[in-house]
């Protein structure tokens, strides 16, 4: 059973009289792979960073092995962070810059006897793949090999937690896919707990154990990226965690409901009876069949070559849904889809109002979305 590193309870931060963050509870395990998920402005950094110490809540505690830290300062916890810029001494080589924590006062006013700092950053090296760069000057590195030195150097203290706030930021799409298999290769290889800020949906399903998914100041679900990805919990995680079919529907009775004057099997119940929902279906979950066949029918409107597939629109008399298929069916043909029941989400309708506009939603208690457990 995992151990419960770090809590967040009750937290809130203000700005000039700005709530960014509003009553947030989240717990850490150790060894955790945790991302802190969701659009600009949402409050993630402002999470962590008061994890890391650099704020302090308004209201709430900040726990650390069961400890309340909210008053002890940044380098007084068992923390390290790396920001999108690396901070990088341009003055010193590879191996100094690593060793440079190590070479200040420990605790007590001792310092690290040289073969140890040594030891220390050699293995450091070979944790990533650095080894036989000790000497090289920064200015000469890759972004990516920039980004392991500032990994290495937050990692030699041996921390028990890394934040890492957008580190792959400034690297191009090939580098941040290696690095993010790398990241999640140390981070397994460390047993460091890694608390991880971005914005960016797919980065955080590949490398997280757990995402916690972020709008507006508050925690809006929490969950494996399977969970976050298969089983979202309103309208907005929908719509940000990939790409998504959000329409009305009608709840005729546990495991049936009505979408466009349809009829779908679905797996989900708990509705009344009648009562209205709002329906996710993501463009991969529909099949395309001949219209004889089709729960639905209707016209293509428009395509576009992804590669590996379509992105293909399609009218059903007003309603456009988005498909994703391997199989072309050129602008102006009539189609029939397929959703199996598996493919269908059935969500509670209520009202969120967020940057990305109004969703439906369900109305969530604490238990369901405000923490683990």
């Amino acid at each position: 059973m995992s151990k419960e590193l770090i809590r967040l309870s009750g937290c809130s931060m203000a700005f000039d009289g700005e709530v960014v963050l509003d009553n947030i509870n989240l717990f850490i395990n150790d060894k955790e792979f945790l991302t802190l998920l969701g659009p600009s402005g949402c409050g993630k950094t402002t999470t962590l960073r008061i994890i890391g110490g650099f704020l302090k809540p308004v209201s709430g505690d900040v726990f650390f092995d069961g400890v309340r830290i909210n008053d002890v300062p940044p380098h007084k916890r068992m923390v390290n962070t790396i920001f999108q810029k690396y901070a990088l001494f341009t003055h010193l080589n590879v191996f100094d810059n690593i060793a440079f924590g190590l070479r200040l006062a420990r605790p007590g006013g001792k310092k690290l006897e040289r073969d140890e700092i040594k030891s220390r950053v050699t293995d450091m090296l070979e944790t990533v793949s650095l080894r036989g760069f000790e000497k090289r000057a920064i200015s000469t590195l890759s972004g990516g090999q920039q980004q392991r030195v500032a990994i290495a150097r937050a990692l030699v203290n041996r921390p028990k937690v890394l934040l890492l706030d957008e580190p792959l930021g400034a690297l191009d799409m090939r580098l941040r896919k290696d690095m993010q298999s790398e990241l999640k290769a140390i981070q397994q290889a460390t047993g460091i707990t890694f608390i991880y800020v971005t914005h960016d949906q797919e980065e955080a399903l590949a490398m997280s154990d757990t995402v916690v998914v972020m709008e507006s100041g508050i925690i809006q679900q929490i969950g494996t990226p399977q969970d976050i990805y298969n089983e979202p919990k309103n309208a907005f995680v929908a719509d940000f965690i990939g790409e998504s079919n959000i329409v009305d529907g009608i709840m005729h009775e546990d495991g049936l409901v009505e979408i466009h004057g349809h009829k779908f099997t679905c797996l989900d119940g708990g509705f009344g009876k009648m009562e209205p929902v709002d329906v996710v279906i993501r463009p991969e979950d529909i099949d395309i069949v001949d219209m004889a066949n089709g729960q639905l029918t209707g016209t293509v409107t428009s395509i576009t070559f992804r590669g590996v597939l379509y992105d293909i629109i399609v009218d059903f008399k007003g309603f456009k849904w988005l498909i994703q298929t391997t199989d072309l069916s050129p602008v102006g043909t009539k189609i029939g889809i397929k959703i199996d029941p598996d493919g269908i989400h059935i969500m509670k309708k209520g009202q969120f109002s967020g940057m990305y506009g109004d969703y439906s939603s369900f109305s969530m208690e604490y238990d369901d979305i405000g923490a683990r457990g």
